[in-house]
């Protein structure tokens, strides 16, 4: 009997073992390979971004219980922004960060029109998800090249730098080389400036990635950029004077191939959906809260002159870029196409005349 007892235990031995090695090579539902593998590219370089759109891409795989894996390749590993934006519509790369350049994507002039957003408060109505404005035409836009709009990264207001002189006026231009883009309603806003003031400045289109090289070998000596660029990207190390015109609103565009979305199911675009909004936020209130301290920066750079414009500076160049006509030529056109019989265009600037009136009632009360 006792050799019976310690073969049986011998016997419940090895099925014990038997047991865990088949648990453990059975895949538990933790284990399980994702169902979808994305990448997520942005074509350039980004600090002030980098961690949100890492804890972006951590919150999809946690909010679709792992079963979507996303792969983020930042400072242009997947290409440059065209490479990536083409890349994105293909299918190739899922997601993509970008800027809503007119060659690109035809309505996308409507994500940044000249003096349509001039502070924070405003642009966190008219971009709002689903709601704002500005918003819902560059969805319209983004739709009709194959993507949809995930989230937005704001940056802030534009302003002018300069190597020769300090720019206060539309004339101070005369003679410079100003570097543009492909973002066709900022460069209407200098084409008129330049008709208007009466001046001659030549307009030359290099790559935003680009734009240090150009300004340190004298190629261009006078440019648009904002706050973090002056830093981030050191275009403060090769400028002497930045003016805060503030003329414009930098608003990027985090998309998905829209193919890829649409088949998506509800409860994965839901999860998508709620990673994406709280990035927004976190990068909405991290940039405006950080925008004084990229100021500080900037004006302790050697040699380096900021020029503060009043209100009434800022008129004179507002009204020489003749910002109504650049909706009637650019604007118009697109979105009687996209929103027909909706007269969009004259909605729009209700819209954003309200919210600035809005925004500025608020202030008054404080």
């Amino acid at each position: 009997m006792f050799g019976i007892r310690k073969y049986g235990k011998v016997i419940c031995g090895v099925l014990l073992i038997a047991v865990f090695a088949l648990s453990a090579a059975v895949p538990s539902e933790a284990a399980k390979k994702p169902e979808y593998k994305w990448k997520l590219g942005i074509p350039w370089t980004r600090p002030a971004v980098d961690d949100n759109l890492k804890l972006f891409c951590k919150l999809i795989e946690e909010y679709s219980d792992g079963r979507i894996e996303v792969k983020y390749y930042p400072d242009g590993q997947l290409g440059t922004h065209d490479e990536t934006f083409h890349a994105v519509r293909r299918g190739d790369v899922t997601m993509g960060l970008f800027s809503a350049y007119v060659n690109l994507i035809p309505g996308g002039m409507i994500n940044w029109m000249p003096w349509s957003t001039e502070n924070w408060d405003a642009a966190k109505i008219l971009y709002k998800h689903g709601e704002g404005i500005i918003w819902k035409a560059t969805e319209v836009a983004y739709n009709e090249v194959g993507c949809h709009q995930v989230f937005n990264i704001m940056y802030g207001p534009y302003g002018v730098g300069s190597k020769i002189r300090p720019i206060k006026h539309p004339k101070d231009f005369d003679g410079l080389r100003f570097r543009v883009s492909a973002s066709l309603a900022s460069v209407k806003v200098f084409e008129n400036i330049i008709k208007n003031a009466g001046i001659h400045m030549s307009l030359e289109t290099i790559p935003w990635a680009d734009l240090y090289n150009a300004l340190s070998k004298g190629v261009v000596d006078t440019i648009w950029s904002m706050w973090p660029s002056l830093i981030d990207e050191r275009h403060g190390e090769v400028l002497k004077y930045y003016s805060n015109l503030n003329w414009t609103w930098d608003c990027n565009n985090l998309v998905i191939n829209k193919k890829i979305w649409d088949e998506l199911p509800q409860d994965l675009k839901d999860a998508v959906h709620k990673a994406a909004m709280i990035a927004e936020e976190k990068q909405f209130e991290k940039q405006k809260s950080i925008e004084a301290d990229y100021i500080e920066k900037v004006s302790k750079i050697p040699g380096f002159t900021l020029i503060e414009l009043t209100a009434e500076e800022r008129e004179v160049f507002r009204k020489m870029s003749d910002a109504p006509k650049i909706w009637d030529e650019l604007a118009k056109p697109w979105l009687e196409k996209a929103f027909p019989g909706e007269n969009m265009q004259d909605k729009m600037l209700a819209e954003i005349e309200r919210v600035h009136k809005e925004v500025e009632a608020a202030k008054s009360k404080k």
